[in-house]
């Protein structure tokens, strides 16, 4: 019985310690990555060093007990990993200075007074004009914010395989080119911060769909990119584009309460309950992108930030101007014609001038580009609904679904489904 209880324990001890090493690599990854690199120029080495850190700590943790600092443990043992890299690599000349850099304390691990997060300056190195502009953002995203290739590839519609070879081309690039991992000069940042204020965004909305905003990693990722760019406008607090990043962020993360219903359905936006939704971040985003509007600087994010600022407004009117989002969406296509920015507009066009506009203006995108574009194939079974053109609102339906990964936001179109297939059967 006594042999018995002691199993319970030990599995539970392992269980919690896992956890725990589980949550301090979610919370740590990124400064540790990036604190390493900028000693190493290495970003694949200190991210194997880090790996083989939490490896080890799978295995001493539950023996030992969690350390009081757990970050700072997993710090050490990293970089006694890279020292032991950096002898077996036997380049006495270019690797003394990095073993010196490495014997560093921990305790000494301090944050320049220019850039008040070493995320952030790892960020703009990976932001480096050598490095090939298509890999700036999943760069970042993996040596940054510690996202696995699958996670990056799925927001850029593409294999992890393919994913996962272009991103060790891109740390090969940095290591072998000798990219120094310095602060930019001041001139510097403004070419490099359109590629940074991307993947704090591509951030974002990788955590923002993470499970519709309830799993806690994408939770953590929501949250990170938001801190991020609060740093950045510390950094940069003239550059009207960060703070219509942060305006576009905080009003999404506004909305979060309301995503779901009690029991965990999802509830789209047009449905949301607007009393749910947090007037503090609101207007919080309202102050910046007033702020940024006046700086006479128009750009993607406050253009973004400004439709989600309409949206907002129903908090107090009840209502939405259509009109104006459709406007905003059609300077945004200017700027950025992407897929996402030509869904949304269809979708406002169809409320502001007619369901058979909206749906014109789905047609009129590349039908090659949107095979595995879920939200096109959601927006135009709604629209095909609408118009009551059942079979191919059905057809819709079924693309739709079958590129759904959130669980919840697949029941919610299943139940629409089976809502335009009952009535077209009753009729």
């Amino acid at each position: 019985m006594s042999d018995g209880i002691q199993e319970s324990t030990h599995r539970t001890t392992q269980r919690t310690t896992q956890r725990t090493i589980e949550r301090v690599a979610r919370e740590s990854y990124g400064r540790l990555v990036a604190y390493l690199s900028a000693h190493t120029r290495d970003v694949a080495s200190a991210e194997d060093a880090l790996s083989d850190a939490l490896v080890k700590a799978l295995t001493a943790w539950p023996r030992d007990g969690v350390p009081e600092n757990p970050e700072a443990w997993l710090m050490t043992t990293a970089r006694h990993s890279l020292i032991d890299l950096v002898r077996h690599q036997q380049v006495a000349e270019s690797g003394e200075p990095t073993l010196l850099l490495l014997r560093e304390d921990s305790k000494e691990m301090t944050l320049s007074p220019e850039f008040p997060d070493e995320r952030l300056k790892l960020l703009f190195v990976c932001a480096h004009p050598a490095i090939d502009p298509a890999m700036h953002t999943p760069l970042m995203l993996q040596a940054v914010l510690g996202l696995d290739a699958a996670r990056i590839a799925g927001a850029f519609l593409i294999s992890p395989t393919t994913m996962g070879q272009r991103l060790v081309r891109a740390k090969t690039k940095i290591r072998d080119g000798g990219i120094q991992f310095e602060i930019p000069q001041e001139r510097e940042l403004p070419q490099r911060l359109d590629a940074v204020l991307e993947a704090i965004y591509a951030a974002f909305g990788i955590g923002w769909d993470d499970m519709a905003g309830v799993d806690q990693r994408g939770r953590d990722l929501a949250e990170e990119a938001i801190w991020l760019a609060r740093v950045l406008l510390q950094l940069m607090p003239g550059e009207a584009e960060v703070r219509g990043l942060l305006a576009l962020m905080l009003h999404c993360e506004a909305r979060r309460a309301a995503r779901r219903g009690p029991d965990g359905r999802f509830v789209p936006l047009s449905e949301q309950d607007s009393q749910q939704w947090s007037r503090p971040l609101i207007e919080e985003a309202e102050r910046h992108l007033g702020e940024a509007s006046r700086r006479g600087r128009i750009g993607r994010f406050q253009l973004e930030a400004a439709i989600q600022s309409i949206h907002a407004e129903r908090v107090r009117s009840g209502r939405i101007q259509w009109d104006a989002i459709t406007m905003f969406y059609e300077q945004l296509i200017r700027i950025s014609p992407t897929l996402g920015m030509r869904t949304g507009y269809a979708a406002a066009v169809a409320e502001a001038n007619g369901v058979e506009a909206g749906l014109a203006a789905l047609d009129g995108i590349d039908p090659g580009s949107v095979s595995a574009y879920q939200p096109y194939w959601a927006v135009r079974a709604h629209l095909l609904q609408r118009l009551g053109k059942t079979p191919e609102a059905l057809d819709a339906f079924d693309r739709a679904i079958g590129l759904t990964e959130d669980p919840a936001v697949r029941q919610f179109l299943l139940q629409r489904r089976a809502k335009v297939f009952l009535f077209f059967l009753s009729n």
